[in-house]
């Protein structure tokens, strides 16, 4: 099948009138894109064609948001509907045979939306949208379909949960990047855990939940409560019936997913032929009778190689007992770990079915001092046959999570033209359309984890890197001073100090900053430091005494509130802090600072 790119017209229309900055692409990336050459008005009026199949219904729903302008005796048509469908008939041979795809085509005459399934056409309707952004319409045929079966999120981490309004914000943002799995299971809520897993939410909990569900549903998401009993579970008929009854409460405010999680206990909840007995009796007993419920999850006791003991026959047992249509998770070769093909080598055939992936990047419950907002790269891109499933485990900031959680949306749906920076930066974009020049510059500089037991890092301030690197390596040689790099560096100090006053007095996404705020405070302060440290070294080259140590003296202040901001600021962490370019352009800044420091005590 050809696979493509968006095409240049598709990024030429967007170049066009007020979407002149946007560049915005696509997201995901459609399997094939064709056409777009030529374009046609957006139609005030259209005629409707739909079969009146009711799980069109958020589909249609969508529609008409994006277009209120539906008159029966309009000559512009749009035809909406499944396979089998009177109103995509004709177009039943473009239909992908794959669950969730669509084909969308635009024309003078009209829009097809033919999907194999509900959600297919919901999601031709989301890339329909992202086209609405547009001045005209491109005349396009869309052939499209999801490469991992189920793409999404796992709200797993450690630490303060995401608020009721966040999540509503999250289901939105699932919908609109076509990503069908919501996994509710935060650490810190007692009734999905010790010490009330078995008592039914309070009344305010469950009108919150139900909210969600709702709100989920409207977005073509599989809302998954995930339940964590393993701590204190008794391995009889009481509990497994407190199971059960808690499952059908949680089905009664509209659930149709359900998890059952195994992960980080010990003592009796670990035996595997016991979670085997009980995930298939809650298979058979609750899930299967209902006909309406997604596959039941398990995460297991043992869910990363690192922790695996194959001799132990943890995952044999698993693999042999479980219901064939249980979903199994699995971290990778430890708890945070990029995914490849090996790590599938290694798992699937031990639970003996494709593993569901709990991928835990970008959370940062291990490093609370750090902001991850980086690409998303260092997964196989040749693994699509190999997972029924991945899902991201976010940071505790919600909006933050969302640039790494765009990348997500993009790779888990087309693998063969995922590019991560591309993905980074329309993410940027989409957070902050108006700001995102300052936001990038913030993000370059706030993606590594710093060093952690994972020993997981990633790439920062790459941009500057290699200047940093050079002007560095000058001063240490006693030589003149890279200019080309000095002028890059300094540029990029200047940046830092406007994107953090930009992004502080920006009330573009208020949430995101008031999220990142800490961080951005601290970021002002590390280019301010820059700036003075290289002042200094020039100052010093030049013979100017008195202003060198002016700006020696001005760095030495600004490095003292460096170490103080980083006490004082995210004090409420496990790790408190609020590290900024800390791979990279802080190590490198503190390096010249030293230098400078010791051409001073050899002047005096």
């Amino acid at each position: 099948m050809r696979k493509n790119i968006l095409c240049a017209a598709l990024l030429g229309w967007l170049a066009i009138g007020p979407l002149q900055a946007q560049e915005a692409w696509l997201n995901p990336v459609p399997q094939v894109y064709a056409g777009g050459q030529d374009s046609i008005d957006i139609p005030a009026q259209y005629c409707l064609q739909a079969d009146g199949n009711e799980a069109l219904s958020p589909a249609i729903g969508l529609l008409h948001k994006l277009m209120p302008g539906e008159k029966e005796e309009a000559a512009f048509r749009i035809s909406i509907g499944i396979k089998g469908d009177k109103a995509v008939r004709k177009y039943a041979k473009n239909i992908p045979a794959k669950a969730e795809g669509y084909y969308l085509k635009i024309d003078k005459r009209g829009i097809a939306i033919a999907a194999a399934d509900a959600r297919g056409a919901y999601y031709g309707v989301q890339t329909l949208a992202q086209l609405l952004a547009l001045p005209r319409l491109p005349q396009v045929e869309v052939t499209d379909y999801p490469d991992i079966p189920y793409r999404g999120v796992v709200e797993g981490f450690y630490g303060t949960p995401w608020s009721h309004e966040a999540r509503l914000r999250q289901l939105d943002f699932y919908g609109r990047n076509k990503m069908n799995t919501y996994i509710y299971g935060p650490k810190d809520d007692p009734y999905h855990r010790t010490p009330h897993w078995r008592k039914p939410y309070p009344e305010k909990e469950a009108k919150q939940l139900r909210e969600l569900v709702e709100r989920a549903k409207a977005n073509n998401v599989i809302f998954y409560w995930a339940i964590h009993p393993g701590q204190d579970i008794r391995w009889n008929e009481e509990d497994r019936t407190q199971l059960i009854n808690k499952f059908e409460s949680m089905y009664q405010l509209g659930v149709r997913g359900f998890a059952v999680f195994f992960d980080d206990i010990s003592g009796e909840g670990t035996k595997a032929d016991k979670q085997a007995e009980l995930l298939n009796y809650l298979d058979d007993n609750f899930v299967r009778p209902k006909g309406d419920v997604a596959p039941l999850i398990l995460c297991p006791t043992e869910y990363n190689k690192a922790w695996t003991n194959v001799k132990g026959g943890y995952l044999t047992t698993l693999g042999s007992k479980l219901n064939a249509g249980i979903q199994v998770m699995w971290t990778g070769n430890d708890v945070v770990a990029s995914i490849d093909h090996p790590t599938f080598e290694f798992i699937n055939p031990l639970i003996q079915r494709k593993a569901y992936i709990w991928w835990n990047y970008p959370v940062t419950d291990y490093v609370q001092d750090h902001l991850l907002m980086g690409p998303v790269y260092g997964n196989g891109t040749d693994i699509k046959d190999d997972a029924i499933a991945f899902v991201s485990n976010p940071m505790e900031h919600a909006e933050a999570s969302k640039i790494a959680l765009y990348g997500i949306a993009a790779y888990t749906w087309n693998m063969d033209d995922y590019n991560p920076h591309q993905a980074w930066e329309a993410a940027i974009r989409d957070l902050m359309p108006v700001n995102a020049p300052y936001l990038r510059t913030f993000a370059m500089h706030n993606t590594d984890l710093g060093p952690n037991r994972y020993d997981f890092r990633r790439a920062e301030s790459e941009n500057i890197r290699p200047a940093l690197e050079a002007l560095l390596s000058s001063y240490k040689q006693g030589q003149a001073p890279d200019q080309k790099a000095l002028s890059q560096v300094e540029k990029e100090c200047r940046a830092i100090c406007l994107a953090s006053d930009k992004l502080l007095t920006s009330d573009e996404n208020p949430l995101l900053i008031e999220e990142i705020a800490p961080w951005l405070i601290r970021f002002k302060v590390l280019g301010q430091f820059g700036q003075e440290v290289l002042n200094t070294l020039q100052r010093q080259a030049l013979g100017q005494t008195k202003e060198a140590e002016a700006a020696y003296q001005q760095a030495r202040v600004l490095h003292s509130t460096l170490q103080w901001t980083d006490k004082l600021l995210n004090p409420q962490a496990q790790q408190p802090g609020a590290e900024c370019g800390s791979k990279v352009l802080l190590p490198t800044l503190e390096a010249l600072f030293e230098i400078a420091a010791s051409r001073r005590e050899k002047a005096e």
